[in-house]
């Protein structure tokens, strides 16, 4: 029964339920703000919360509740935490803005050339996909899942173990 102590490591069934919650909250969230529903934003980066902040957060505080906030797992836990958080909220939010600004260059571009090269004559396999714009997350979307990954492990910790 080795096999099945995979299922018995609570800092990983936290992250990965702490990804789940987050991208199933996301839906209701964004319903709140333009009343709108989005189901795709169940299996979408981006949008808050962030279910990479909540993941290894949840992660960080759960590894530390086992071995301890002073140990060098925990460090290594939360260093790993800080630096997915600064991509999600850095890098991968620039490089979603970086998409919106081509697909607004390209769109703009095909309604230029439209009438010199009928663009609209091609079918849709001869056209480019956009790029896709929702990659990263703002910084409140970030704390925000940082925030729901802290409070899943804590009250894993505090109430049910």
């Amino acid at each position: 029964m080795e096999n099945l102590a995979i299922f018995q490591n609570a800092p990983l069934i936290l992250a990965l339920f702490s990804i789940i919650f987050a991208q199933i909250i996301k839906v209701p969230i964004h319903f709140l703000f333009t009343g709108q529903i989005n189901w795709s934003l169940f299996t979408s980066t981006g949008g808050m919360p962030s279910s990479h902040s909540a993941a290894v957060t949840s992660l960080a505080t759960a590894v530390g509740y086992e071995t301890g906030f002073d140990s060098p797992i925990f460090a290594v836990a939360a260093l790993f935490a800080g630096i997915v958080m600064y991509d999600a909220s850095g890098v991968r939010y620039q490089a979603g803005q970086h998409a919106a600004m081509l697909n607004k260059i390209r769109r703009e571009l095909t309604v230029f050339f439209r009438d010199m090269k009928h663009w609209n004559e091609k079918d849709g396999n001869e056209k480019q996909e956009e790029l896709k714009t929702l990659l990263g997350h703002k910084p409140n979307e970030v704390l925000t899942g940082a925030i729901t990954g802290i409070a899943i492990a804590v009250i894993f910790y505090t109430f049910i173990r």
